[in-house]
């Protein structure tokens, strides 16, 4: 079943489009000031939680409200019904992370899954103790999914669904500067 989120509304439409015109950096700063309450240590702390619990050919983008800084359905802006309100979207790609979701948590049989949230806990019992340690992180709730990476550019390209890269696969191989990099990798 995949389900259709209906059409952007007019505020969220024209805040991805502000989006585009930021850089990489100005993005990261607005996600550490909607999702992160301005503090950066808890930003690197909940990304580095990412490197350490997932597997290294697994890529995690954050999607919604904190991406473009408001909601896609009505475009109220991030928080709007009181700090931390509004939830973090992470979406994990590639690898064989999809193998982790039962059956029947998916959107898409084995390409895309329905969210692990505190409603489906039993979607994907494997990452509820990295989810929990995420919320507690970034002192919200956080929703992970996980798709394919044709899924993801179908989300990226075709439907034109902004996001941000947390972590990218590549992020996660020692440096080739690094000491014994060559025994980690």
């Amino acid at each position: 079943m995949l389900l259709y989120a209906g059409p952007m509304n007019e505020q969220a439409k024209a805040a991805t489009e502000r989006m585009r015109e930021l850089s990489d950096e100005q993005i990261r700063e607005r996600i550490v000031q909607l999702g992160f309450g301005g503090d950066r240590d808890r930003f690197e702390m909940f990304t580095a939680a990412l490197r350490e619990a997932l597997p290294d050919d697994v890529t995690v983008v954050l999607r919604g409200s904190v991406v473009i800084g408001v909601r896609w359905e009505d475009g109220a802006p991030f928080d709007a019904d009181g700090p931390g309100t509004s939830d973090l979207d992470l979406t994990l790609v590639g690898g064989d992370i999809l193998k982790l979701w039962h059956d029947d948590a998916f959107y898409i049989p084995k390409l895309h899954t329905a969210p692990l949230n505190d409603d489906t806990p039993e979607s994907c019992p494997a990452l509820v103790p990295l989810r929990r340690a995420l919320c507690n992180i970034a002192e919200r709730p956080v929703n992970l999914q996980a798709t394919s990476s044709l899924v993801q550019y179908v989300r990226d390209v075709l439907l034109d669904q902004p996001y941000y890269t947390l972590v990218a696969a590549a992020d996660k191989q020692p440096a080739q500067d690094e000491p014994n990099a060559e025994a980690r990798a």
